[in-house]
């Protein structure tokens, strides 16, 4: 198993806010599971972003920057990170639920065969599992939710988990990777 892997969301090179939360959470999962946690990052700047996830707590970054990654398009992004996912077997999957989080999420579940838990505003560890707490019925009621399959996958709301304070003395490796 390779560990916690948080999908990195980028426009233009900048990474989105909830990306840093996401990878915040998967420090704190992967501390529990004591497992390496990687930022997943395709695009323009990814090495640089990649270099970025590291002092908000990511042990590791993978990056693809193939022209074919420069604008978002659902189709390669999966490809890749369900490709990569496939060969590397990560316990757990995580993004923030935008957009473009859901979509690749969502996409790359169905390659993988396991479930997504999407738009979770809290989770926790139990059994070596991650439980994650999600809104239903419009908010008026709370789920605590297990996905059974591996890799666990979910997305999280942006602001319902804290931003890391950037640690500038972590340094880390950044993997390129081809698309």
């Amino acid at each position: 198993m390779s560990g916690v892997w948080v999908y990195v969301e980028q426009h233009e090179g900048k990474a989105a806010n909830v990306s840093w939360e996401a990878v915040g959470l998967g420090r704190a999962l992967g501390d529990g599971l004591k497992q390496p946690v990687s930022a997943i990052i395709f695009g323009t700047n990814a090495a640089a972003l990649g270099k970025e996830a590291i002092p908000h707590g990511a042990d590791k970054a993978i990056a693809c920057e193939d022209a074919t990654l420069a604008d978002y398009r659902l189709e390669p992004y999966a490809a890749l990170l369900s490709k990569l996912a496939k060969e590397r077997q990560p316990d757990v999957i995580l993004a923030g639920a935008t957009t473009r989080g859901r979509d690749v999420l969502g996409a790359v579940a169905v390659d993988l065969e396991c479930g997504l838990i999407a738009d979770g505003i809290g989770a926790e560890l139990a059994n070596g599992k991650v439980m994650v707490t999600r809104p239903v019925y419009a908010g008026k009621l709370m789920c605590k939710v297990v996905s059974s399959g591996t890799p666990q996958m979910l997305t999280i709301r942006n602001r319902t988990f804290p931003m890391p304070v950037a640690d500038s003395s972590r340094s880390a490796e950044v993997e390129t990777v081809s698309a």
